[in-house]
């Protein structure tokens, strides 16, 4: 059978997986979850063994240590991904949920009812755990998903897939709620990406590529984040300590992230009290800093950054380091080179705190705090399936309640209109 009859087919089932979900209480899905993580952790032997198969693979291919580590199942993985799935049931349900009632003045009553979007289409690279995580939210949302991982995590994806597949069918869910395209090929993707009508979402995670491809070629709404290009600001008003340790913080704890910080800058009213020391515990951590003109004036050991440097996502220890004048520069630059996801200021000033959360146009922006909380567990969502930079639907961190839409729900008494 050609790919593309394969994947409508695929598709046709999890609509069918959706509308069976659509029917499931809450009670129902939070057991199909427990028993899920129950079934993870009792099979993790045989998870261990088929992701043993694509460590060979990678090894082979000569993928990077970090990606390996990244694709790498073991036992504390496997308790980890179980553990998810325990705390997405303990959440709750946002389906159903009414949000407001109003009545009109003929007598009827007009409200807001969450709802599932329906059918969810993931494509991800690397990480199995995301196969997990990214079906335990959907299911408890009410979604039916369609998981497209990375070739190079195909044999731990599948049998991920298949333990939860079982149980859901176990446990009266039609086991197309958990959909896996198993075919590494491309056009598998590009066919997916054409099926408006029954996939009703998709949400790409992975690097600036893989989303642009997505993006560019679907005929589905996507949600998506290109990258993460974050900024602090130290305003002359920020307590010094605290401004170093939100910067340390924000670029060092993990910088191969997409809400790690990217560019600092700082207020030149105090640059030469604030630099020095943080300049220095950013070097004896193995940063690579690389400065606007006035801070290699007074810093010419660092390398210049150049224009494109501004626009750079490095997810290493390679940060920029600018001198601006005022919180006016600093918005002005943010709105410039920032990427929309995470920006923070630090200050004890109130006026400039609010100002910036006014003016600048991310989906964080944070006051006194590192641009690596925002999170979706940081932001007590419990879970997230990726954070969107998106201003229609969803921004910031997705989690169950952004994994809903709404509709009007109305109660007559037999209104006609005029």
């Amino acid at each position: 059978m050609e790919i593309k009859q394969l994947i409508l087919n695929k598709a046709k089932e999890a609509k069918l997986g959706a509308k069976s979900l659509a029917k499931a209480s809450s009670a129902q899905k939070n057991l199909v979850l427990a028993k899920m993580a129950e079934a993870l952790r009792d099979k993790s032997a045989e998870l261990i063994a088929a992701n043993q198969k694509d460590i060979e693979y990678a090894k082979a291919k000569g993928l990077s240590a970090a990606m390996i580590d990244r694709l790498t199942l073991n036992d504390k993985r496997v308790a980890e991904m179980s553990q998810g799935l325990l705390e997405v049931a303990q959440l709750p349900d946002p389906v159903g949920e009414v949000l407001k009632m109003w009545q009109r003045p003929n007598g009827m009553t007009v409200g807001k009812m969450r709802v599932p979007i329906g059918t969810i289409g993931i494509i991800y690279e690397a990480r199995p755990n995301v196969t997990a995580d990214a079906t335990s939210l959907c299911l408890k949302a009410g979604n039916s998903v369609i998981l497209r991982g990375g070739s190079e995590a195909i044999n731990s994806n599948k049998a991920i897939v298949a333990i939860l597949r079982e149980v859901s069918k176990a446990h009266g869910i039609h086991e197309g709620a958990i959909t896996f395209i198993d075919i590494p090929d491309r056009e598998a993707v590009n066919e997916m990406l054409k099926l408006e009508g029954i996939i009703d979402l998709i949400i790409p995670r992975g690097g600036e590529g893989l989303i642009r491809t997505v993006t560019e070629n679907s005929r589905i709404p996507v949600l998506k984040h290109y990258k993460g290009v974050c900024h602090v600001f130290v305003d002359r008003d920020a307590d010094m300590k605290m401004a170093e340790d939100i910067c340390f913080n924000s670029k060092v704890q993990r910088p191969g992230t997409c809400n790690a910080m990217e560019t600092m800058l700082v207020d030149e009213a105090i640059a030469d009290k604030f630099l020095p020391a943080a300049i220095k515990r950013f070097k004896d951590a193995g940063v690579e800093l690389r400065g606007c003109a006035k801070t290699t004036a007074k810093y010419p050991d660092l390398k210049k950054a150049s224009e494109e440097d501004f626009h750079n996502e490095y997810l290493t220890l390679v940060m920029n380091l600018k001198i601006v004048a005022d919180i006016d520069e600093a918005i002005e630059h943010i709105s410039t080179y920032s990427s929309a996801h995470s920006d923070s200021i630090v200050t004890a000033n109130y006026e400039k705190a609010m100002r910036f959360l006014k003016e600048v146009d991310s989906s964080a922006v944070l006051v006194n705090a590192s641009t690596r909380l925002n999170d979706g567990f940081q932001f007590g969502l419990g879970a997230e399936i990726g954070i969107s930079t998106d201003k229609i639907h969803a921004r910031g961190p997705m989690g169950l309640e952004e994994l809903t839409c709404t509709k009007f729900i109305v109660f007559g008494s037999g209104q006609l209109r005029e």
